[in-house]
């Protein structure tokens, strides 16, 4: 029964923590700024270009960190540092919102 709590317990604080991510950030900011992006990653987050990822339907939490971890420097990727370079981290969470909310079909 401990083992339950625990697992339950978990479980509610992982959702808490997806929720809050997501409604950190607002869809319709982050579109406009996805304009910029739209070039690589598609208007709809479907790359054309099989080397660069669809940002359409990816999780907010997993977009925040990694948009985070290109402007940071903690991930090197010269043709992403002058599009993340001055995102402030609502930029981010906005962008998060858009790209999470698209469908991954076109």
């Amino acid at each position: 029964m401990p083992n339950r709590i625990v697992y339950v317990t978990l479980v509610g604080a992982a959702l808490l923590v997806s929720i809050s991510a997501q409604a950190s950030g607002d869809k319709t900011r982050g579109a406009t700024k996805a304009t910029l992006c739209a070039a690589c990653q598609g208007i709809k987050g479907i790359s054309s270009n099989p080397g660069w990822p669809n940002l359409a339907g990816q999780q907010a939490g997993y977009l925040i960190k990694q948009i985070r971890a290109f402007r940071d420097g903690a991930r090197v990727e010269p043709t992403m540092a002058p599009f993340v370079q001055t995102l402030t981290d609502q930029d981010i969470d906005d962008l998060a919102a858009h790209y999470s909310q698209l469908k991954l079909c076109p």
